[in-house]
């Protein structure tokens, strides 16, 4: 494989886990107006999808370069 391609498939699983952990983590959205608290549940089921993909492409990129 082309070492170009790996260092994109290594960048791309590192920023896409690293995205992933941060929405699965940061803190649910909430509004206050006056008496009334809006508060936004998380559904992590995407975050858990984009974890998956991002540890494959690393393990992509770092397979292919022990070939």
């Amino acid at each position: 494989m082309n070492k170009s391609i790996k260092t994109v498939l290594l960048i791309v699983g590192l920023i896409l886990t690293i995205y992933g952990i941060y929405t699965m983590i940061q803190p649910e959205t909430q509004v206050s107006i006056g008496d009334l608290d809006l508060v936004e549940a998380q559904d992590n089921t995407s975050s858990y999808i984009t974890i998956a993909i991002g540890i494959v492409a690393l393990a992509v990129g770092l397979i292919s370069g022990k070939k």
